[in-house]
């Protein structure tokens, strides 16, 4: 069984627990959550953006697009393509990003 680790919105305070083994994004709506946007949880929209502000994670293919390279290494990433390794504090960024 994969280990557990709560994940944290800033702002609301919102917390809800999460495997290592499934998306920050696909757990909180298992749980009918909505702390964070949801789009096309495949990582090409920019939905589900958010800005980690401590814990150590994992991520999956994200549409350069959405996430640049420079954006990735200021924490932040996409929620569906995101998995927690620690308990997680995220800044939801969502729709934000004007192009």
């Amino acid at each position: 069984m994969a280990a557990q680790h709560q994940v944290r919105i800033e702002v609301s305070g919102e917390t809800f627990p999460c495997n290592e083994d499934r998306s920050v994004l696909s757990s909180m709506e298992t749980q009918g959550r909505r702390a964070i946007p949801v789009g096309c949880r495949g990582g090409g929209c920019g939905a589900c953006r958010v800005r980690i502000l401590s814990g150590t994670f994992e991520v999956r293919r994200m549409s350069r697009a959405c996430v640049s390279e420079h954006d990735q290494a200021q924490g932040i990433v996409l929620a569906c393509q995101l998995y927690p390794r620690s308990d997680l504090n995220l800044q939801v960024l969502g729709r934000s990003r004007k192009t």
